[in-house]
């Protein structure tokens, strides 16, 4: 299973960095046209998005013990979103032998 996990969050994370770089190179995104960024459905998606962030970041901060890790991680989500959170993840898997339960992935280490 963590080779799985492995494998897919390298996706997501080649994926998201394809594609915000194709975008960025066909226009910045300050340049979202008002008619875009009002769009009702947008705005929900940007909700729905965030929270989906918080969501994650709720077990990050439960997993991590460094008040500066977690401050570092809620701040690297907000601003890179999946980036990030694919990121952490797979740090987290690579710390992980490849025969690590899915306890080991999820909860938080014991001293």
């Amino acid at each position: 299973m963590i080779w799985f996990l492995r494998i897919a969050f390298s996706f997501v994370i080649v994926c998201m960095l394809c594609v915000t770089s194709w975008a960025s190179l066909q226009c910045t995104l300050w340049e979202t046209p008002r008619a875009v960024a009002t769009h009702p459905w947008f705005i929900a998606t940007l909700f729905d998005t965030y929270f989906g962030f918080l969501t994650f970041y709720v077990w990050l901060a439960y997993k991590e013990t460094s008040v500066i890790a977690r401050v570092f991680w809620l701040i690297a989500i907000l601003a890179l979103g999946n980036i990030a959170m694919a990121s952490y993840m797979l740090i987290v898997l690579f710390r992980l032998p490849a025969n690590a339960s899915m306890e080991q992935v999820l909860l938080r280490k014991t001293k």
